[in-house]
């Protein structure tokens, strides 16, 4: 990782470049007022400070982070060796540009004796080291705070993705029982409709590995895997009693959603209502989009009302997964409703339009 960060470099330049012009209008004054003759010399003064500081500064960023984690003691006894060479340091460099500067000029410039600048200099530079080292370790803190919450964010993101994969995980091996079942049941009526109802279903299967394999895909892509399970199941019950309703707006096809989020809604309103009514059912998928959300219905609506019989765990298991999923991946964002409709069940599904 580097020392400073390469969208940092310019404005630290920036902050470097302010604070000099500030101290050098400051000392202009007091130096015209005590009868200075070279204005450009309160800038070299100054800038050659904060220049000298403004690296010294990464040197004790630096420090301050390659002593996280040691022990106090170890800490103050590298800082009590760290300031005087600091000072040093700082006294060198800072006079060092200065004389460069005059001696390219050519005038002349004598300071003050070496005792006399340490002393003067030492105190501003004990403040100066002390300062940068507070500031140093709050920079450090927070950098550490921020890796931690992106860490978390990311533990969060791959348990959110696995989780979500074992439920899509549950859905096709149930899919595919309860559609095996409904094929068995025709087996040793009619082969040939049985073997045309399982090349269906391999058509089928192998759309909805691929769909699987991509985790999420569109309204549009989720209805295209929808309706040939209708297909598949109105030629097991036959069209007289399963009529298919898939409809979506335009502007909802584009909207994504987690794969194969709508089969097992599809698969209980043809289990749990077309196997048990006596009359026509018809299924009904619908996609709208308003603004930016995304509204999803499945319903079921028959002839004939449907008749009393005890919840069947395996319809439990695949809207439990359904809210579990929708739960994984839009949190508080989403909204789900279940129940009685006229003379069917339906289920609505109020979610974020991502496109």
């Amino acid at each position: 990782m580097p020392l400073l960060a390469r969208r940092w470099r310019l404005p630290y330049i920036a902050l470097l470049a302010v604070v000099g012009l500030l101290l050098s209008t400051s000392a202009l004054q007091a130096y015209r007022l005590g009868g200075g003759t070279r204005p450009w010399e309160p800038f070299l003064w100054e800038f050659s400070s904060v220049a000298v500081i403004g690296l010294l500064a990464l040197g004790v960023h630096a420090l301050v982070g390659a002593l996280r984690g040691q022990p106090w003691p170890r800490q103050m006894a590298v800082h009590a060796l760290a300031l005087p060479a600091f000072s040093l340091l700082h006294v060198g460099g800072m006079f060092g540009l200065r004389l460069l500067v005059y001696g390219l000029v050519g005038v002349d410039y004598h300071p003050d004796p070496l005792p006399t600048l340490l002393v003067y200099e030492g105190g501003k530079d004990a403040v100066t080291y002390i300062s940068f080292c507070l500031i140093a370790r709050g920079v450090w803190m927070a950098q550490a705070a921020a890796a931690r919450a992106q860490e978390l964010e990311r533990a969060r993101r791959e348990l959110a993705e696995l989780q979500l994969a074992r439920l899509a995980d549950q859905v096709q091996p149930h899919f595919l029982f309860n559609t095996l079942n409904l094929i068995s049941s025709v087996m040793y009526e009619d082969v040939a409709r049985a073997d045309r109802l399982l090349c269906q279903l391999a058509d089928l299967l192998r759309q909805t590995l691929a769909a699987q394999q991509r985790a999420e895909h569109s309204v549009r892509e989720e209805l295209a895997l929808v309706q040939p399970f209708l297909e598949l199941m109105q030629a097991r019950f036959g069209p007289e009693r399963l009529v298919v309703h898939i409809e979506a707006q335009e502007g909802a096809g584009a909207c994504r959603l987690p794969a194969l989020l709508l089969f097992a809604p599809v698969e209980n309103a043809v289990k749990h209502d077309v196997a048990r009514h006596r009359g026509r059912v018809t299924v009904s998928v619908v996609a709208r989009r308003a603004g930016g959300r995304l509204h999803l219905s499945v319903s079921n609506h028959g002839d004939t009302p449907v008749p009393e019989s005890p919840p069947d765990p395996d319809g439990g298991l695949g809207l439990r997964n359904l809210h579990e999923r929708i739960e994984g991946r839009y949190g508080h964002a989403a909204r789900i409703a279940f129940g009685p409709d006229g003379s069917g069940m339906a289920l609505h599904l109020d979610l974020p339009c991502e496109s």
